[in-house]
């Protein structure tokens, strides 16, 4: 995308404008997808150690993918809006904060799930089931913090500063299987020598983190819509206030 492009989306009226009939689009396409992604989830085969256990991980693994994917965007919008004061960003990582809280904790709803018949308890304080709780608190104290604060400045730069602090976690939650002992498996798909997983169970996965993608697409361009709507309405209610 040119910078010239950059600037026009910039503009959050140009910016809706420009997205706005992508919804209906992006909303079908989710459906599609997560139906035929459920159809396939439970077409393909059991596991032949998790047996009937292992339709879990469809749900599991691109809710925890997209809970860090929607940190790491909120963390960069966060920068944006704390250096360059950019117009369209503090409403973006705003928007972005409670899908992303949903996705972890469906995820850590579904790992306690599957944890149970595989582990025989749904929780264990090992360093990925911690960190991502820990990346849930982040969310969660986001979403307060900007709550708390009345002032949109003062709350745009305190809320910046925290999702910045919380990237630091991220790599901690990618990379915990490999750093500590963890109950929790391993990588599976993206590693060398490629997938561990048959093609079977591939596919409904994939169709599954197409259909996350494309509902948080549209829950976050909902959202911002109604971000961007309620920051002019408290900005005329201030301006005929103070008139």
């Amino acid at each position: 995308m040119s910078e010239g492009m950059i600037n026009f989306l910039a503009n959050p009226e140009r910016f809706t404008r420009v997205t706005r009939p992508l919804r209906s689009w992006l909303a079908g396409l989710a459906a599609l997808l997560l139906v035929w992604g459920l159809y396939l989830c439970f077409a393909s085969p059991e596991d032949y150690q998790q047996g009937d256990t292992v339709r879990i991980m469809y749900v599991h693994v691109p809710a925890a993918w997209l809970g860090l994917a929607i940190y790491g965007a909120m963390g960069l919008s966060s920068f944006f809006g704390l250096i360059f004061r950019h117009a369209l960003a503090d409403a973006a990582a705003k928007a972005l904060a409670p899908i992303g809280a949903v996705f972890t904790a469906l995820a850590l709803a579904t790992g306690s799930l599957w944890g149970m018949p595989m582990w025989g308890t749904p929780w264990q304080w090992d360093g990925r089931m911690t960190s991502e709780l820990v990346l849930l608190l982040f969310y969660i104290g986001y979403i307060a913090l900007h709550a708390s604060i009345e002032d949109e400045v003062r709350a745009a730069k305190s809320t910046a500063i925290l999702a910045m602090v919380g990237l630091v976690n991220l790599p901690i939650v990618h990379f915990s299987v490999q750093w500590w002992n963890s109950l929790h498996q391993g990588g599976s798909i993206f590693v060398k020598g490629g997938p561990t997983v048959g093609a079977e169970m591939l596919w409904p996965l994939f169709v599954m983190v197409g259909a996350y993608h494309a509902l948080t697409l549209w829950l976050f361009l909902i959202r911002l819509d109604s971000e961007i709507l309620a920051r002019k309405y408290r900005a005329l209610r201030a301006r005929l206030s103070f008139n």
